[in-house]
């Protein structure tokens, strides 16, 4: 059966993108948050990185 990506309830921020996909992964949501950061940063798309993570909350469905 293969693993499907969802929004975590439990580890959650904001909408519960880095939580989710940290799940996902199976590591640390830290570490994701600070991945994220860190690319929005250098690549100079600190609103790229806003708006994918929106698109993100928008697209990836909660667990029911």
């Amino acid at each position: 059966m293969a693993k499907k990506l969802y929004l975590s309830t439990e580890d959650r921020k904001i909408s519960g993108v880095c939580g989710g996909i940290a799940e996902y992964l199976n590591v640390d949501s830290t570490v994701i948050r600070i991945a994220w950061v860190l690319f929005s940063i250098f690549t100079a798309m600190m609103f790229g990185g806003i708006i994918a993570y929106i698109v993100a909350a928008i697209i990836i469905p909660e667990r029911s």
